[in-house]
């Protein structure tokens, strides 16, 4: 194939989880209902979360902030596989390459570092309970939710200029149903060493920090917990960080699999799938795992949904 800078002519062709076409409308199907699903729960937890005055709290600003995210990450990869099925075509240009590339770095890098901010808060919740309000103030978790946004911006915004100094070939095959900055470096006709040095050291810091203040902040909250006569006390402290810790473990077991499973090898139809889990399935569980777990979430659900069913 002959090799093309960087046009508007050129594209990429994503070969999807799988070739076969008896397998199309069954993906297409489970992929739109995922991705309805997970708009829908999504936007019902913002929905509570603005709608009902228990809800507003520090916790539940961030969680409406993870549920914007969420709905934005996988709005990123979702409808496109989902055009490309509908149209049996596995083409996605140059420009909407890259545009993917740049969004699914910020929503996913936005969901790993909101993760974080809800860790440190559930810590002063639990370790500094009287003086949560004071320093958990409106200012101070605005300017937190500010921060996430400014650094993966930035960082994302990088990658994508670096990426942009690559050449790549006219049709060449992706095989993920997204364009994932790693596999598209794989696929460049031009030297990668940079692109690759700058993906590894963002990755360590930006994965390895907020999950490092994960990890603290829950240390600290066991300890505090330990030290906690009162059985009640801790039944309710730690039904407060259930749901967070079952994200987290979605969220951070999912995605280092796929990656750490792939970083040797060149990634597999078995690794495509695999991704689904952090892309799709993930995003989609968020609302159900705090919903479920969470009391006041559901009585904030059921009172917007008896509000709407009235206003009709």
């Amino acid at each position: 194939m002959e090799a093309a800078n960087q046009t508007d002519a050129s594209y990429f062709l994503l070969l999807g989880l799988s070739e076969d076409p008896d397998m199309q409308p069954f993906l297409f199907g489970m992929f739109l209902s995922m991705y309805l699903v997970t708009v829908l729960g999504n936007l019902l937890l913002i929905l509570a979360s603005i709608s009902d005055t228990h809800l507003h709290t520090p916790m539940y600003f961030f969680l409406s902030n993870l549920s914007f995210t969420d709905i934005c990450f996988t709005s990123t990869t979702i409808p496109k596989m989902l055009v490309n099925i509908q149209a049996k075509s596995k083409a996605i240009s140059y420009i909407g390459c890259l545009t993917q590339v740049y969004f699914f770095m910020l929503f996913a890098g936005l969901d790993n570092f909101l993760l974080s901010v809800m860790a440190y808060d559930r810590f002063v919740a639990i370790c500094h309970p009287l003086h949560y309000m004071v320093i958990m103030n409106p200012r101070l978790c605005a300017y937190l939710v500010l921060m996430c946004w400014l650094v993966i911006f930035w960082v994302a915004l990088f990658h994508i200029l670096l990426m942009a100094q690559l050449t790549f070939c006219m049709g060449t095959e992706i095989p993920h149903f997204f364009c994932e900055l790693a596999q598209v470096l794989k696929v460049a006709c031009s030297d990668i060493l940079v692109n690759n040095v700058a993906l590894y050291v963002s990755t360590a810091l930006l994965g390895m920090i907020p999950l490092g203040g994960i990890l603290y902040s829950y240390s600290q909250i066991v300890s505090s917990l330990m030290r906690m006569s009162s059985n009640k006390g801790k039944s309710k402290a730690f039904s407060t960080c259930g749901s967070h810790l079952s994200v987290v473990s979605l969220f951070y077991g999912t995605g280092l699999g796929v990656y750490l499973s792939s970083a040797a090898t060149d990634i597999s139809e078995k690794s495509a799938v695999a991704s689904v889990m952090y892309t799709v399935v993930t995003p989609m569980l968020n609302p159900f795992i705090y919903s479920l777990r969470n009391k006041d979430v559901k009585g904030a659900l059921g009172r917007l949904l008896s509000r709407a069913i009235i206003y009709q």
